[in-house]
C-alpha cells in the first residue's frame, strides 16, 4: 500500500474541488484493492447528529442519511474510533447496504479532535481487513482532515 500513499498525496495536493478529489480517492481505492467493493465518505450533516453520504464508488445505497448511533458508521460518529467488522452478519447494529457485503471497516476523519466524517469500506469477503488497512486508511483520513 506504500505506492498508494504517494498517489493519495498527489490527489489531495491538487487544486481540483474537494468532492472531486474525494471521488478520485474512492475510485483509486476501489480499483487498486480488490477486496474494497464499496468505498465512500460520510460527513456530519450540519449541526444535526447525523451523517450525510458524500462521494462514493460502488452500488447505490439507500443509506444517504445515517443517524448517530445507527449502524457501523453511526457508531463511529459517536465513538471516534476505527471499527472493523469481520462478519457483518454477526453484528447486531448493522445497516445492510447490500446482500453481497460480508465485512466492513469505518475510519473516522478527525479535525481538531472533532469527528467531521469518515471513510466507509465494504467487502464481499469475510474478514479481509488487517492492521495494514487500518493504518493506511487512518493515514488517508488524517490527510483529508488537513485539507477540509
Amino acid at each position: 500500500m506504500q505506492n498508494l500513499h504517494t498517489r493519495i498525496n498527489v490527489i489531495l495536493e491538487s487544486t481540483t474541488p474537494i468532492d472531486d478529489r474525494l471521488q478520485m480517492i474512492c475510485q483509486l481505492l476501489s480499483d487498486e484493492i480488490d477486496y474494497y467493493n464499496w468505498v465512500g465518505f460520510y460527513f456530519k450533516n450540519g449541526d444535526r447528529n447525523e451523517l450525510k453520504l458524500g462521494p462514493y464508488v460502488g452500488e447505490p445505497t439507500d443509506h444517504t442519511i445515517i443517524p448517530y448511533g445507527k449502524g457501523i458508521c453511526g457508531q463511529v460518529a459517536e465513538s471516534n474510533e476505527v471499527f472493523v467488522v469481520p462478519d457483518v452478519h454477526a453484528q447486531d447494529n448493522y445497516l445492510a447496504c447490500s446482500l453481497t457485503t460480508k465485512s466492513e471497516i469505518v475510519v473516522p476523519i478527525l479535525k481538531d479532535g472533532e469527528n467531521i466524517g469518515q471513510i466507509d469500506i465494504d467487502s464481499h469477503v469475510i474478514d479481509p481487513f488487517s492492521q495494514e488497512d487500518v493504518d493506511f486508511l487512518t493515514y488517508v483520513c488524517d490527510k483529508i482532515a488537513e485539507i477540509i
